[in-house]
């Protein structure tokens, strides 16, 4: 492939180099204006050569015109335009509704909730009135929050409400489109679960979005991270509930290891419904690899990770071992094994009693595959990892298998123990609980046959409001870093005296600051947007800058999702900082911490925003009062608290009309009413703001919008085209650029030839850090990415198989859980009955062969296993029971004729105590004896009525005897049940955290069958179905045990229920 693909680059008819044009030179100046004059062709490059790899003009502009032709047709004949145009449909129906909704009056609106209601409970579907509800959402959208759905929106909510997924475009407003959806399918009373990435966007839209609920009778909560249980169980108690992917996860997790319903903080029986989630890929894709688990310390070995640290840096790569930058493993050589041998001073590195092989292989990849600020920073003494696909610091998260304790081992930071996983999953199988799923995101097409294999959820594609103008400039491609970063530097210096806004994406916390430190040489101002504190606790800030005139803006992918780059400024966010600027030094006078509260962001070069006079009379109004609070009334803030009720202040102004903000300062007017007054003067400075950014952006458009440089390729397309769509929001122009080097990343890690590129430029020049550019290296890089996300998808899809196997035991054992915790007195009786059951079951098929004669049954063996499991509970008579005495009891049984089936009983034998009265017991076990009669254990064999008879015999034997102990002990029932269903569940998760361990290795192990000619999977599948039901009789007998020990002799087993 590589061979070919280099013969064809170096065809000379496909080769030109072309000088770029000459620019003019620049006269510098203080003022913005002073660049206006110069040219605002988004196609401008910086002074320096490039190697362009391209058809002839006639055959290039052909080549354009059929693929406008062919993409025109394409866009016609697609089942995706079909499906949208059956969606206009309902955006007619919507509309046709929208006179008589606006001639009702507030509390007439909000009273359609209660009327959708009751339809619903007459028998109307949610299709019945999807039209109506859909034009009430839009008309209470347009009263509480000033803005009108398109139709465009319209049909994006649609597709939401049918459990697909919308792809819509930067800018689209997915945001308001997810009210239609969750006010819908909230009316059914069962719950809706809005998921968003983090938590400042959950909060957002709750604060943002739940306006509109709220004004339509709807209660609405929020799920935040460090939230009590109390508070999180009456927000998901909510009709609509905003929160982020982990926090969903984390909370379904903790309630499954919940000791009693009292700590359940999710919805119960049925904590799933109905979700939408936001930026749908980034959950259920670029996250899939990674699972959701709960840990609990259980480590000896904190002392030999400083140890293998230094002995990973004996080693060399290369000679002592080999690495595979692809799948992150490494293999250690003969001399490697030898050298680490030495210096631990250890015969085997594999020895069992003292292991050092897992430490230095864990040691060695923390060396190669783990780097400060790409994977993880330091802080405060703690490694915190660095989500690659965000960019942003996950302090609750930590590597397992040892990894996490190997980086620090790596840093010389305290090593914090190691952990064993108790509970897990993966949110592709998080996500599979819930009966209906949507999502929206911009970029999902790619990945729409993962979507479909994995979920049976489509993509659908919202058309735009506005035709993108975007440009999408060539890729370049360097031979050296070097180049690549220099170039990038020129370009950034170019666009910002041109006066336009640059976002630059890199990959990392490091190349976002080496770019940083390139453009300080040069004196052009800039704000770096990446996972260090002083940048991302300033993030809405600096986002809300990045597109006014010069602002250039170095982030890593943080600024890639939930973030609405408008050209000209955000006013809203611009009204707050002058807000914050004018009020917090008489507020407090505590300075921020740049650590906690972020390092100022650079607003040199960026035009002042004027201020009316109204506004400044009511800042120094506002800054008086704040003033005199302070001082007169002894109150005090701290640099956070003072902040906080800023933002609740601008809260305010959104939620209440102006005249109810001037009656609250009237009525207050004694006892000083700061925040109203607060919110007053936010108002005021927001209609400057909206002037200014409008004057701004309309000059920011004429230069040609948002310029985004992408300063590396991602291993997907679908995390490229999410930084490109920063840029030509909601029909605004713009361009995009991005800038590869052959030294990247991702061409050693998937070891892509890049030596023909390299050769090619030596051959025609001998600077090596000329671009080149052109359809022949696009078709390069596109197939290497195609290539990458082939491999990526191949790991996906192997975790979610092989977590298929676990996700139906844990589906079992959740489901056994949540009944005990919250089923009542009886069906928790039913539980412990079913498992003495099924404990003597075991005891019998594993002494008795139903198709033989009873005297080669192993009769003395059973009954000692029977005594062993019973002990004290049975009485002396029992126990006098010899195996010649059953044998004749046995073979005299097929001559008894039971009347009642309480007096079920082997002859010559003692009777059960008589435990079974009452009408609730005595159809326990009839119950029990039907499914004994009904099982297809012994259906066919010759001596299965006598083998039923023994099970059935022995089961009332230990139940009855039970429950004459527990009534013997004079507790009352509530406290018995308290004590069987702590016995239970205790038991169950102690069991179930063991096999989740046994699982984990198992899927390790079974990769080496492979090598047997041995389907891995498969292997999997078997052992783990083996692996389950042994657990779950082990849980049974051990519950057993643990009950009839317990009330053997209570004052002795109190640790059982205590502990």
């Amino acid at each position: 492939m590589a061979s070919t693909t280099t013969t064809s680059l170096q065809i000379p008819t496909f080769l030109s180099l072309k000088p770029l044009p000459q620019r003019p030179s620049f006269a510098f100046s203080n003022h913005p204006t002073s660049f206006s004059s110069f040219s605002t062709s988004s196609s401008s490059r910086p002074p320096r050569r490039r190697l362009t790899l391209s058809p002839a003009p006639i055959a290039a502009s052909l080549k354009e015109n059929l693929g406008r032709i062919g993409k025109t047709w394409s866009d016609v004949t697609s089942l995706n335009s079909w499906v949208v145009r059956d969606y206009y449909r309902l955006v007619n129906s919507v509309n046709s509704f929208e006179p008589q909704l606006q001639r009702l009056t507030d509390d007439q609106l909000t009273a359609k909730t209660a009327e959708f209601r009751r339809r619903l409970g007459q028998g109307e579907t949610l299709a019945d009135i999807q039209a109506e509800a859909f034009a009430v959402v839009r008309e209470a959208a347009k009263r509480k929050l000033g803005m009108r759905h398109f139709d465009v929106q319209i049909i994006g909510g649609a597709v939401l409400h049918d459990g697909s997924i919308a792809e819509m475009k930067t800018g689209e407003g997915k945001t308001l489109v997810s009210t239609l959806a969750a006010y819908l399918n909230a009316l059914t009373g069962e719950g809706v679960h809005v998921v968003t990435v983090n938590d400042y966007l959950a909060q957002r839209d709750a604060e943002w979005m739940g306006r509109v609920h709220r004004f339509l009778g709807l209660s609405v909560g929020l799920i935040q991270r460090g939230m009590t249980a109390d508070k999180r169980r009456s927000n998901y108690r909510c009709d609509i509930t905003y929160t982020n992917n982990s926090e969903l996860g984390f909370d379904y997790l903790r309630d499954n290891l919940a000791g009693n319903s009292g700590e359940l903080v999710m919805r119960s029986p049925k904590p799933f419904h109905f979700a939408i989630v936001d930026e749908v890929d980034s959950v259920l894709i670029d996250e899939g690899r990674n699972p959701l688990l709960i840990s609990g310390e259980a480590s000896k070995d904190a002392a030999r990770y400083p140890v293998a640290a230094k002995v990973a840096e004996l080693l060399v790569r290369g000679i002592h071992y080999n690495v595979e930058l692809k799948d992150y493993s490494v293999e250690l050589t003969e001399e490697g094994i030898a050298l680490a041998e030495m210096a631990l001073e250890t015969n085997d590195l594999w020895d069992e009693n003292d292991p050092w092989a897992r430490f230095v292989m864990n040691a060695l990849k923390a060396k190669e595959f783990y780097r400060k600020d790409v994977q993880y920073i330091v802080r405060n003494g703690k490694a915190l990892i660095i989500n690659e696909l965000t960019g942003r610091v996950e302090d609750k998260r930590r590597w397992s298998e040892g990894i996490h304790q190997a980086v620090e081992g790596k840093e010389g930071l305290k090593i914090q123990a190691d952990s064993v996983v108790i509970a897990q999953i993966t949110y592709q199988s998080l996500f599979k609980l819930y009966p209906k799923l949507s999502g929206m995101t911009g970029t999902a097409k790619t990945e729409e046959k993962e979507f479909l294999k994995m979920f049976q959820t489509p993509v659908i594609e919202v058309p735009t409001n506005l035709p993108n103008i975007r440009n999408d400039l060539p890729i370049q491609a360097f031979a050296t870093a070097q180049g690549k970063w220099e170039y990038v530097r020129q370009e950034v210096e170019y666009m910002f005296r041109q006066g336009r806004p640059v976002l630059v994406g890199t990959t990392s916390v490091e190349y976002s600051e080496h770019l940083s430190d390139l453009l300080r040489e040069h004196n052009i101002p800039h704000n770096v947007l990446n996972a260090r504190p002083k940048y991302a606790a300033r993030e809405a800030e600096i986002v809300a800058q990045a597109g006014r005139k010069h602002a250039i803006t170095l982030s890593t992918n943080m600024a890639g999702r939930g973030t609405d780059i408008i050209l000209g400024g955000n006013p809203k966010m611009l009204a707050k900082e002058i807000i914050e600027d004018s009020l917090i030094s008489f507020l407090t006078r505590e300075a921020p911490n740049i650590d906690i509260d972020g390092e100022a962001i650079s607003q040199k070069v960026l035009s002042k925003i004027k201020v009316g006079p109204s506004s400044l009379a009511l800042l120094a109004k506002t800054a008086l009062m704040a003033k005199y609070v302070g001082k007169n009334e002894g109150k005090s803030w701290t640099y956070k608290e003072a902040k906080s009720m800023i933002s609740e202040s601008v809260e305010m102004s959104q939620s209440r009309d102006l005249k109810e903000l001037e009656r609250l300062v009237d009525e207050q007017s004694e006892i000083y009413p700061l925040g109203p007054t607060i919110a007053l003067a936010y108002l005021s400075v927001l209609k400057d703001c909206e002037v200014h950014c409008f004057k701004e952006g309309s000059e920011v458009k004429r230069l040609g919008g948002l310029h985004v440089i992408g300063t590396s390729l991602h291993e997907s397309r679908r995390i490229d085209n999410q930084l490109r769509g920063r840029a030509g929001r909601q029909g605004d122009p713009g361009s995009t650029r991005f800038m590869v080097s052959l030294q990247d990343e991702m061409f050693q890690k998937f070891n892509f030839d890049t030596e023909w590129a390299v050769r090619l430029i030596s051959k025609i020049t001998d600077d090596e850090d000329v671009p080149i550019e052109g359809d022949a290296i696009v078709r390069q890089l596109l197939s290497l990415q195609i290539n990458a996300e082939k491999y990526f998808f191949g790991i996906r899809k192997s975790l979610v198989e092989f977590d298929e196997v676990l996700e139906v035991q844990r589906k079992h054992v959740y489901e056994l859980r949540q009944s005990i915790l919250t089923g009542d007195n009886e069906s928790c009786s039913q539980h412990v009955f079913q498992y003495m059951q099924a404990v003597v079951d075991e005891i019998v098929f594993k002494n008795v062969h139903a198709l033989k004669h009873p005297r080669k049954w192993s009769l003395n063996k059973l009954l000692k296993e029977f005594m062993a499991i019973a002990g004290k509970l049975l009485d002396d008579s029992f126990a006098g029971i010899t195996e010649e005495a059953l044998l004749e009891s046995l073979a005299q049984s097929h001559e008894l004729n039971f009347k009642d089936i309480d007096d079920i009983h082997l002859p010559n034998l003692p009777k059960p105590p008589n435990a079974f009265r009452g009408i609730r017991k005595k159809n326990s076990s009839l119950k029990r004896w039907l499914a004994i009669c009904s099982d297809d254990l012994t259906k066919n064999a010759k001596y299965h009525a006598t083998t039923n008879l023994l099970r059935k015999y022995l089961g009332d034997y230990l139940i009855a005897s039970y429950l004459d102990v527990v009534q013997d002990s004079g507790y009352d029932d509530t406290y018995v049940k308290e004590v069987e269903r702590a016995v239970i569940v205790k038991t169950l998760d102690c069991f179930w955290r063991d096999h989740l361990v046994n699982m984990n290795r198992l899927s390790s192990a079974v990769n080496v069958r492979s090598f047997g000619h041995r389907n891995p999977l498969e292997e999997y599948k078997i052992d783990g179905c083996r692996f389950f039901i042994s657990m779950l009789s082990a849980t049974r007998r051990l519950t057993v045990e643990s009950l009839l020990q317990y009330w053997s002799s209570p004052m002795e087993s109190q640790e059982i229920f205590v502990s």
